[in-house]
């Protein structure tokens, strides 16, 4: 039913607004609640969590394995109230949740590709970048995204990413807009850590697994001429907000082999992830497709 579905989102539009107003300690012990709740509910994307957890960190006993998962659980939480603050807030708002700490200059226009892997502050530091472009006559930010089932709220996140003055690209296409972005020396965000099939991936060790991983980060460097730098968005250590830490670029990236250069980055974001296991996006099916012949990794017992 047609209007029961537009009230549906506009009532979640009316708690988006609601929350991005409310004073931020408050919208955090909210999102620790909600996160908390659904560690506790069933669902198949608790045993997604598990699954991930129990591959990756083999070494970890049962107990530690089901505390890793609810302390993400509580930060995913937190992750999605506080979009609302970051879609919907003010430039000040975002600023003060977000702290940007860069080893590279970033007026300098240099054709480059900021590499933002799925940790759960990954939001809050694209707009926090686009924020302080704004304020300083940067350059403006361009990220890759991937459409969304609900044509609503995908149309509404695009325009919330946007609002600062950065632009979104299909991931399905314009090749050709995302060079131009990069040769003209604009942030250009991509998260290549997800799983997004066969297509332009191989499989490479992630945690020691073979991981479909998609090339294109490498191979986007390479027509572009441009560095890669990692940009990492987590939490500060009185979880009082953000820290979004843009590297140097990576030495001898990209190389002329794309399939050590995937591989290379995914041992970057390993080195990432232990630093904070909690806060990196486990509910992802980040081993969905696997080598011909081997079983897949997520059927329920």
């Amino acid at each position: 039913m047609h209007w029961l579905q537009t009230t549906l989102h506009f009532l979640v539009l009316g708690l988006l607004r609601f929350f991005s107003v409310m004073p931020y300690a408050l919208t955090v012990h909210t999102g620790y609640a909600l996160g908390s709740l659904a560690a506790r509910l069933p669902s198949e994307r608790k045993h997604v969590v598990k699954t991930n957890l129990r591959l990756c960190f083999p070494q970890l006993s049962p107990a530690q394995i089901d505390a890793l998962a609810i302390a993400h659980w509580r930060l995913l939480g937190r992750s999605v109230i506080e979009r609302s603050r970051i879609w919907m807030g003010s430039p000040k708002q975002i600023s003060a949740m977000v702290d940007i700490k860069a080893a590279i200059e970033l007026g300098d226009r240099k054709p480059r590709l900021l590499i933002t892997p799925h940790f759960v502050g990954i939001e809050g530091g694209i707009l926090a970048l686009s924020v302080l472009a704004l304020d300083h006559d940067l350059p403006k930010g361009t990220g890759l995204f991937q459409n969304m089932k609900n044509p609503f709220f995908n149309q509404k996140i695009i325009q919330w990413r946007e609002r600062f003055g950065g632009r979104s690209i299909a991931r399905q296409n314009r090749l050709r807009d995302l060079l131009r972005e990069i040769r003209a020396g604009n942030f250009v965000f991509i998260a290549p850590d997800i799983d997004l099939g066969p297509k332009d991936s191989v499989f490479v060790p992630f945690f020691g697994i073979p991981t479909s991983t998609v090339t294109s980060v490498s191979r986007l460097a390479k027509m572009a001429g441009a560095e890669v730098c990692l940009m990492i968005t987590a939490l500060k250590p009185d979880e009082s907000g953000y820290i979004c830490s843009i590297s140097k670029p990576i030495d001898g990236f990209p190389s002329d082999d794309p399939v050590a250069d995937t591989a290379r980055l995914n041992r970057l974001y390993e080195q990432e992830i232990i630093k904070n296991p909690a806060e990196y996006y486990w509910i992802h099916k980040r081993f969905k497709h696997r080598p011909p012949g081997e079983p897949g990794l997520y059927s329920s017992k």
